[in-house]
């Protein structure tokens, strides 16, 4: 499991923001489900699934929150399903069991759907993010996406937008830009900065670039609904 972790107090942690003075467990509230957002993020070995939990929670972290990130326990070998997940909550997170009722669905690779069972227990105005350059009617999913409300199931080319600024079909940061133009749950700002402090120089440069494009496309597509 992932939890950033906090430095001394008053002084600056790894990813460059302040510590919260006095934030020992004893002087501040613990989660309940009612707070929590839960993010399931659904892929393969080899794309990232396990990386894009953990910047999330970092990306949550450096705007003050707390978060964890962590995998289901499985194969690892290149193409297996592999699931990931993070909370983000304003405060301490003592929860530690994977997510069944998530608020948010990441589903990386399309060919899972009719392998994994990626919607389960999805609340009922909870997020479906999908990368794919196909709609979700051309899935067959056009019914399960019509009981959510507009604007909260996206699609988005996460692997044609990473191949074509980093050169490979990676698509966790460009899902992750998405999300948070999806969610607002996290800024795009944060989003990146977090890309940058686990991939500095070039890459970090690619990965947060993929970010930015795939935000820009759901934050539009988001526009357009909210004005159709």
């Amino acid at each position: 499991m992932c939890t950033p972790r906090k430095g001394p107090e008053g002084r600056a942690d790894k990813y460059g923001r302040e510590n919260r003075a006095g934030s020992d467990v004893a002087s501040v509230s613990v989660s309940d489900r009612d707070s929590v957002f839960q993010v399931r993020i659904h892929g393969r070995g080899g794309q990232g699934v396990v990386t894009a939990a953990e910047l999330l929670s970092v990306a949550a972290f450096l705007e003050g929150r707390e978060a964890q990130a962590f995998p289901t326990f499985g194969s690892e070998r290149t193409g297996a399903p592999v699931v990931a997940f993070c909370r983000i909550d304003d405060t301490v997170i003592r929860v530690r069991e994977p997510i069944s009722e998530p608020d948010a669905v990441i589903v990386q690779d399309p060919t899972l759907l009719h392998q994994v069972d990626l919607f389960g227990g999805l609340r009922d105005d909870g997020y479906v993010l999908l990368n794919t350059a196909r709609t979700f009617g051309e899935l067959g999913l056009g019914d399960y996406v019509g009981r959510f409300a507009a604007g909260r199931c996206m699609t988005v080319p996460a692997t044609d937008i990473a191949r074509e600024q980093l050169g490979r079909p990676l698509p966790n940061a460009a899902l992750l830009g998405a999300f948070a133009a999806l969610t607002h749950e996290v800024s795009m700002k944060s989003v990146a900065a977090a890309i940058y402090a686990r991939f500095p120089g070039q890459t970090g440069g690619q990965n947060a670039s993929a970010a930015e494009k795939a935000y820009a496309l759901v934050a539009g597509a988001a526009q357009e609904i909210s004005h159709a």
